[in-house]
C-alpha cells in the first residue's frame, strides 16, 4: 500500500515539475523600424493585385554584423534564464527551403494562404512569443552606447504582452553585444516573468485566435437551414456554436457577427496541445479549424471545406466545392 501511494505521489510530482517546466517558444526578430532606417525592406505580392512593401529579414543578417551580435547577445541572455530562443537565420533558412521544395510541387483541393512575410515566418517558427527588438547605437564624445526599445508580442494576436526600453552606459571598448547586454540587463527578470505569466495563461486558459467560416454561392447549406443534430432540429449555426463550446478551453469563445452565409468567432481560446496517436503535439489555429472542417464535412452535413490561412491566428473555413 505504501508503496502504491510513493509511486503515486511520484507520479503527481513528475506531471506538476512537467507542467511547471513548460516554456514558451520565443523568437527574436528586428522590429519594422529598424529595418525601414536600415534599408532591409522588400516588396512582395499580396495576392490581390497590389504590392506591399515588408521588413527582408534575410537582407538584414547578410548585411548587417550589429544585428547579429545584437540578436546572438539576447539569445544568450535569455537561455541563461531558462528561455532559450528559436533562432531566426536557421528559421529564414528553413523557409527558403520549403519554398523551393513547394516550387517543385502544385497541388489539388489543398487550402489556400494569405499571408504576410512575417506571418509566414510566425508559421515556419511555430513561435508563441516574438522579441521585436530596436537598437541604434549612439557617441557621446570617444564612447558608444545603444539606445535600445524591446517588446514581448503575442505572435497569433499581435498584442503586446510586456516592453522595456533604455539607454546602456557609455563605454570606449565595449563591442555591441556588451553595450547591448549593459543596457538590457536590468530589465530582463520582470520582462521574462511577464513573459512566462501571459504563456501560463495560455497553457491554463488556451491561446486565442479568431476562426472564420465561409460559404461558397454552391454551397448546399446555409447557416440558417435547420438540420437534425444529437436528436433536435436546429439550425446549423447553432451547430457551429455547440462545436465552438465543446471544444474551447473552458468554453471561451465570442461569437461577434453571422449571417446567412457566414460567421465569424474572436477570442477563441483553443488548446496548446492535444493528445494524437497516444502523443501530446502541439495544436496550432490551422489544425484546430480543421478539427471543425472535418466535423462538417461528415453526416449529416457532408460539407466540402477549404481551409484559408490568413496569418498565424486567423483562419477561414470556406464551405462549399
Amino acid at each position: 500500500m505504501r508503496k502504491l501511494l510513493f509511486v503515486t505521489a511520484l507520479a503527481l510530482l513528475s506531471t506538476a515539475l512537467f507542467s511547471q517546466a513548460r516554456k514558451p517558444v520565443i523568437m527574436v526578430i528586428p522590429s519594422d523600424a529598424y529595418c525601414v532606417r536600415e534599408g532591409y525592406v522588400m516588396t512582395y505580392d499580396d495576392g490581390n493585385g497590389s504590392t506591399q512593401s515588408a521588413p527582408d529579414y534575410s537582407k538584414a543578417f547578410i548585411s548587417d554584423e550589429n544585428l547579429r551580435l545584437a540578436v546572438s547577445e539576447l539569445s544568450k541572455i535569455m537561455a541563461d534564464r531558462g528561455f532559450p530562443l528559436k533562432d531566426l537565420e536557421q528559421t529564414l533558412k528553413s523557409m527558403e527551403t520549403q519554398q523551393a521544395e513547394a516550387a517543385l510541387f502544385s497541388g489539388t483541393g489543398g487550402g489556400t494562404i494569405t499571408e504576410t512575410p512575417l506571418d509566414r515566418l510566425k508559421r515556419t517558427a511555430k513561435a508563441d512569443i516574438i522579441m521585436d527588438l530596436d537598437f541604434s547605437i549612439k557617441s557621446r564624445g570617444p564612447q558608444k552606447y545603444i539606445s535600445f526599445n524591446l517588446r514581448g508580442v503575442d505572435a497569433y494576436t499581435n498584442k503586446v504582452i510586456t516592453a522595456a526600453s533604455g539607454d546602456g552606459a557609455p563605454s570606449t571598448a565595449a563591442t555591441v553585444g556588451l553595450l547591448l547586454e549593459e543596457a538590457v540587463l536590468n530589465y530582463m527578470d520582470s520582462f521574462n516573468a511577464a513573459l512566462q505569466s501571459h504563456f501560463d495563461d495560455m497553457f491554463a486558459n488556451g491561446r486565442e485566435v479568431t476562426i472564420s467560416i465561409r460559404m461558397t454561392d454552391n454551397c448546399p447549406l446555409t447557416m440558417n437551414d435547420e438540420v437534425e443534430f444529437l436528436g433536435e432540429v436546429v439550425l446549423l449555426s447553432d451547430v457551429l456554436d455547440y462545436w465552438m463550446d465543446e471544444n474551447t478551453v473552458n468554453h471561451r469563445f465570442s461569437r461577434v457577427s453571422g449571417g446567412d452565409s457566414f460567421v465569424d468567432y474572436e477570442q477563441v481560446r483553443i488548446p496548446l496541445y492535444k493528445t494524437v496517436l497516444g502523443k501530446e503535439r502541439a495544436i496550432d489555429t490551422r489544425g484546430f479549424a480543421m478539427d471543425l472542417a472535418r466535423f462538417l464535412n461528415k453526416e449529416p452535413f457532408n460539407l466540402p471545406y477549404k481551409i484559408n490561412e490568413r496569418g498565424l491566428g486567423s483562419v477561414w473555413i470556406v464551405l462549399g466545392d
